[in-house]
């Protein structure tokens, strides 16, 4: 399968898998910035995607990234008629500013098949043993 992008900065760097079974490919900023502790920021990667109709491109952490150094994505969903510039949004949760140089790898993106549900209201839903218990309730 085949997704098309376009490179909408010079300084862009193609979305890269970094081993063959990777699920996520790997998302590159186009600019030097510093994120304080607390500060968000949008990030742009340069590109823009075609991601084929029928699946959405997902935007999720790079491990190294949160996990060594604080700094979560913010999410993202990347439609299949979106062709815009792809922006990763970056949260600094730690407590030591973060900083990030052009073509710094900053989050991965996960193409995914999209399945549409006939919505239905009803007036009271299936019971399973589970029911509303959440937040905790298995114990962890």
């Amino acid at each position: 399968m085949e997704l098309s992008f376009k490179k909408l900065h010079p300084d862009a760097k193609a979305p890269t898998y970094a081993h063959a079974t990777d699920a996520g490919m790997d998302l590159y900023t186009v600019e030097d910035f510093s994120l304080e502790p607390g500060a968000r920021k949008s990030v742009p990667t340069g590109i823009a995607l075609a991601v084929p109709a029928g699946h959405v491109g997902l935007i999720w952490d790079k491990s190294g990234v949160s996990q060594k150094r604080g700094v979560k994505t913010l999410g993202g969903v990347i439609d299949a008629d979106y062709r815009g510039e792809v922006l990763v949004g970056l949260h600094n949760l730690g407590n030591q500013p973060q900083s990030f140089s052009k073509g710094d790898k900053i989050a991965q993106m996960i193409i995914q098949k999209v399945e549409h549900f006939e919505l239905q209201e009803v007036v009271e839903l299936d019971e399973t043993l589970r029911g509303g218990g959440g937040f905790g309730s298995t114990g962890v």
